[in-house]
């Protein structure tokens, strides 16, 4: 289409055309089976809140498997670059081969383009019944560092000449810290960097998704009891970031504060966060963490109100207006041409970027039409396990449902 445009961002914040260029990496395993459903699903969202006067214009990159296969490489530069170029995309599911010292193609995108915010909101969808007695009083939003921590990737194995460096240089210059390591031989090593200013721009972005979003609070969650130098780090920083950039105030005589809206800063240890999320979901409402802490608490959550098939993920760099979305599981390649996966977690992602870019019409259209199907007990087989009377449907059947549910 001649009026195909890329997105912008600009002082006054994103710019969005009426036919921006998204692109899209299909995905490996299952992902060309949810792509087929989930695009026609999105352009039909588009489509009946906007007419002819929008839509999106979608360009394909690889990565993964069909990357590889087709070009020699898993991540091509001109995928990143796409990426860097049209501010904001979407991606399925890809494969990582174990070993080989390739890295995640997930991380690398996620650290090439600064994408600092892993964003997953969790919420229940009425109708599914999941392991916990009343799923329905999750309602979080996770913002995970998605840069730093051991994710970084400073890693040396066990062995190798550069694990051999680093614990001489220990030994040299910190016997005392060399000394914890027991088996210093056969030991690999890893290097967890966390910064005040990466921490800064986390919390910052989760205290303004509260204020924006009127949200009761906002949980800094953290290990911060044993790493006191890099989580202790982060709680702490989280803290004066409140006080210093949102004015707020302390309660009580510990750590915790409120800022002038009501909305309180608090923090909980990570290994007592997951007891939370059990016993007193209502309690919280936006969470800070840190990477790994993230990875497993944003799972677990997502176990609770039905699984990884419905969380949807996002990763933004809110200063660039960068941001790729993605479905959060993996490339499930036994279901891989079968139409038997359920799509919703693209959907779901498909959902949270047409938000970003202003398009809550289409947005809130892709969310209505999903509950209706969840509601009719018209579902992916995955699904239909978990909502008694459901008939289990195929993943193009699916996407048959929610496009019918449109207007």
């Amino acid at each position: 289409m001649s009026d195909a445009a890329p997105i912008t961002m600009t002082a006054q914040g994103l710019q969005v055309p009426d036919f921006p260029i998204i692109p899209h990496i299909i995905g490996d395993g299952s992902g060309p089976d949810i792509w087929r459903a989930a695009k026609r699903v999105i352009d039909a969202a588009v489509q009946a809140a906007y007419g002819d006067s929008r839509a999106l214009q979608w360009k394909e990159v690889l990565a993964g498997q069909k990357a590889f296969d087709t070009l020699g490489t898993w991540l091509p530069q001109e995928t990143v670059d796409a990426f860097r170029e049209y501010l904001v995309g979407i991606k399925g599911p890809l494969t990582t081969p174990v070993g080989g010292g390739i890295r995640s193609l997930n991380v690398a995108l996620r650290q090439g383009l600064d994408l600092y915010c892993c964003v997953r909101p969790v919420r229940y969808f009425k109708g599914i019944e999941t392991p916990v007695k009343d799923p329905s009083l999750v309602d979080m939003i996770i913002y995970r560092e998605n840069t730093e921590d051991i994710y970084a990737g400073i890693e040396f194995k066990e062995g190798s000449k550069e694990a051999e460096i680093f614990y001489s240089w220990l030994s040299d210059t910190f016997p005392e810290r060399a000394g914890k390591v027991r088996f210093p031989n056969t030991a690999g090593f890893g290097i967890k960097p966390v910064s005040k200013e990466g921490t800064e721009r986390l919390v910052r972005a989760a205290i303004q998704c509260a204020i924006a979003e009127n949200r009761p609070s906002v949980t800094l969650v953290h290990k911060g009891n044993i790493m006191k130098f890099t989580e202790g780090g982060f709680r702490d920083w989280g803290y004066d970031l409140a006080k210093r950039e949102f004015g707020a105030e302390p309660i009580g005589k510990g750590p915790w504060c409120r800022l002038p809206n009501g909305i309180v800063i608090k923090d909980c240890i990570c290994d007592a966060f997951l007891q939370e999320i059990l016993i007193h979901p209502k309690d919280h409402s936006v969470v800070a963490t840190l990477n790994l802490n993230g990875d497993y608490c944003s799972d677990a959550l997502a176990a609770q109100v039905g699984g990884i098939g419905i969380a949807p993920g996002a990763n933004i760099n809110y200063k660039t207006g960068h941001a790729v979305f993605e479905a959060t599981h993996g490339t499930a390649p036994a279901l891989a041409d079968l139409d038997k996966v359920n799509p919703c977690s693209f959907l779901l992602s498909a959902e949270m970027m047409l938000r970003y870019m202003g398009w809550t019409e289409a947005a809130d259209r892709i969310v209505a039409a999903i509950e209706g199907a969840i509601t009719a007990k018209v579902v992916t087989a995955d699904l239909a396990e978990m909502i008694p009377g459901a008939e289990a449907v195929s993943t193009s059947a699916f996407a048959d449902a929610l496009v019918s549910r449109m207007n």
